[in-house]
């Protein structure tokens, strides 16, 4: 027998073996992979099936041909896009007030999971994180109707008291140089808390031996706070920071449709919005798609250079 021969069947024993050590593995964690399946079925009805779809951003759809019946017209629809008079406008205030939410939200989660952590009497502590992360189960409607019962022309808690002062009357619901400010307050005071939870599971997994051998070094507690307790979220908060940048397009459409009118629009109108407008009232989906289809573009390449960028640095990324 050549050793050629014998290093083929020592390759297919080798095959076989860990074929059969990946069924046993398989067979071991059979229910675990039984628990993952419904996700995974989700993931690929509500995900991956409808990506054929996208085919509608290089056709001229039509509801009565269908997807595959409507003619294809390759990039004519993306140079409608670019080339509509509200594109920069609208991918304007979409990346600001993005980035907005992006310099403004993340750090508050940070310094709430800080401050909930250093709270040592466990009542306080779990009053202060239900109060802070309950407005996070209201929709935007509710949030938008008490931000209304306030700030209501004429008819607000705050207008009314502003009026009352000789102040003037305030038009904070309609005034241009408000709404983002606006939006990222409503934010801040809606997610703040539910965000925390995430860092407070991270700070509640950093090894506790570390502080106590911070302590016997003499650290104090910005000390610990400096060198122990900010690098053992610091993975987290950089995998947050990626997972953000790639949805930097999505400047939360709920929100912003709700708050928006007319006189706003000038500064509030983001892609999904005019989407919105330009796809289901206007019935034109394949510029929908086309839009869409340019939002998970930028989104991938966003990700995909975050995540190096991070390794870069010395953190971990997301793969």
């Amino acid at each position: 027998m050549t050793s050629t021969t014998m290093d083929r069947a020592a390759g297919s024993k080798s095959a076989t073996s860990d074929a059969r050590r990946r069924i046993k593995s398989i067979l071991r964690k059979r229910w675990l992979y039984v628990m993952m399946l419904p996700g995974l079925v989700y993931y690929a009805i509500f995900h991956y099936v409808p990506m054929g779809g996208i085919l509608i951003a290089f056709k001229d759809y039509n509801l009565n041909k269908g997807i595959w019946g409507s003619p294809w017209i390759g990039f004519d629809n993306f140079n409608v896009l670019f080339h509509s008079p509200d594109f920069t406008i609208i991918l304007k205030n979409t990346i600001v007030i993005s980035l907005y939410r992006l310099l403004f939200n993340m750090l508050p989660d940070v310094a709430l999971a800080l401050v909930l952590n250093e709270i040592k009497v466990a009542w306080f502590k779990k009053t202060i994180q239900t109060i802070t992360y309950g407005p996070h189960f209201l929709s935007w409607i509710i949030v938008y109707g008490l931000v209304f019962s306030f700030l209501a022309p004429g008819s607000g808690l705050i207008t009314n008291f502003f009026r009352d002062m000789g102040w003037g009357t305030p038009d904070f619901l309609t005034n241009a140089h408000l709404f983002r400010p606006l939006l990222i307050v409503s934010d801040l005071w809606k997610n703040t808390g539910f965000g925390a939870i995430i860092y407070l599971a991270a700070l509640a997994g950093i090894n506790q031996e570390l502080y106590e051998a911070a302590a016997i070094d003499g650290a104090g507690r910005w000390r610990k706070l400096w060198h122990v307790t900010l690098p053992g979220i610091r993975e987290v908060f950089v995998l947050l920071l990626i997972l953000r940048l790639g949805s930097i397009l999505d400047a939360g459409f709920d929100q912003v449709y709700i708050f928006l009118n007319a006189r706003v629009y000038g500064v509030g109108d983001i892609i999904d919005t005019w989407v919105f407008r330009r796809g289901l009232e206007n019935l034109d989906f394949s510029i929908a798609a086309a839009t869409g289809f340019f939002k998970s573009v930028i989104g991938l390449v966003l990700v995909v250079s975050a995540n190096k960028l991070a390794k870069k640095v010395g953190g971990s990324g997301i793969w």
